[in-house]
């Protein structure tokens, strides 16, 4: 079987992790604890190969991929190297890829190229390295560069694994497109292995179905590194909350109203680094209009929890080219997704995705 060359858009943490993670499997020989499947398509992990990669960061462009994962502000450090990740960082447009928080983290390049020259210098660097999956991991709230790179993708034939909160497997227009070039998408906004929105979702479904009536519910967020530095700029966040809320809204046999549920990043707090806490509660009545109330605590690495869904999604977008399947890939993206363009709950989603995956 080919390997699967991906390309990555954004070599921070979670590009950082992901690829930290692989070389720690190769070199521990120990079975990968954290996947959800060992094989799709009959790829496994190893399959994985990274052949481009994109930046705006002085730091990281025109280095070898394996000394950049590690260039600040990046804090992985699961391994003290990694193999095979010998491919230049190439440079990416800035557009809106960098809010105000984080412009001082980062050395950013000085761009002397105009946005046209470097997308014709991207569309050369993806066809030189037989790319053909593209994995979107820009900060929360780079609209345009997403959409940037969503048309990179449609024009270089390139299969597109959209992370981020940008709304592109769930907008009909963008959607339409890759149905269109017969391209898969997954998207949009990954969800942990175990994370809060996930978390969240089941303990909603849990209340709903036992017979419980939700009045109202939060969850609130906090970390350490540039993504959450990154979403104390409000401006950002719009979309971020929509896909936060929706995937828990989706879950309810009824909406609760707006003023009852908050979901969404709260605060940056340095010392964390890549830990994140989640703080989540349900308020709601039972049997005779009893009141309950549900308040938990979940801690939680970031990235070893985006890095194991997106090894799932990489997969299924190679296996979906394989089969010439176009457009958004329904079932991936409603497991693996939190704004996926139709909404499923978990159980549904998962036995949709097996028998997806399972297809001759």
């Amino acid at each position: 079987m080919n390997a699967i060359n991906v390309g990555i858009i954004g070599v921070g943490n979670c590009s950082s992790g992901l690829i930290q993670g692989l070389e720690y499997y190769k070199n521990s020989g120990k079975s990968p604890i954290g996947l959800m499947h060992k094989l799709i398509g009959g790829y496994g992990i190893s399959d994985i190969v990274f052949s481009s990669a994109f930046d705006i960061s002085s730091d990281k462009i025109g280095k070898p991929l394996s000394s950049a994962i590690y260039a600040e502000p990046n804090l992985v450090k699961w391994t003290p190297n990694v193999s095979n990740c010998e491919v230049l960082v190439a440079e990416s447009p800035i557009l809106d890829g960098i809010g105000i928080y984080v412009e001082k983290k980062i050395s950013a390049i000085t761009q002397e190229k105009s946005v046209s020259q470097i997308r014709e210098n991207i569309l050369a660097e993806l066809k030189t390295t037989n790319t053909e999956v593209l994995l979107n991991y820009l900060p929360v709230g780079s609209q345009k560069a997403t959409e940037f790179w969503a048309d990179v993708a449609l024009e270089a034939g390139c299969g597109l694994i959209n992370c981020m909160p940008v709304f592109i497997a769930s907008n009909n227009v963008w959607a339409k497109k890759f149905e269109e070039r017969g391209l898969p998408i997954i998207g949009d906004d990954v969800k942990s292995v175990v994370g809060a929105t996930i978390v969240h979702r089941a303990l909603a479904r849990l209340c709903s179905d036992r017979g419980t009536e939700i009045d109202q519910t939060y969850q609130i967020n906090v970390g350490g590194n540039t993504d959450f530095l990154n979403m104390k700029e409000a401006e950002r966040l719009e979309s971020k909350k929509i896909s936060k809320t929706e995937a828990v809204q989706s879950i309810m046999p009824e909406r609760i109203t707006d003023e009852k549920i908050y979901i969404g990043p709260s605060d940056f707090i340095p010392q964390l680094e890549n830990t994140k806490l989640a703080f989540i509660r349900i308020k709601g009545k039972m049997f005779a209009d009893v009141p309950f109330n549900l308040e938990l605590r979940l801690e939680v690495d970031d990235k070893a929890n985006s890095a194991g869904v997106a090894i799932d999604a990489i997969r299924c977008c190679k296996i979906a080219k394989e089969r010439g399947s176009g457009g958004p890939l329904i079932e991936a993206s409603a497991w693996l997704m939190k704004h996926p363009p139709k909404q499923m709950d978990d159980p549904s989603a998962k036995k949709a995705l097996e028998s997806w995956i399972n297809l001759v």
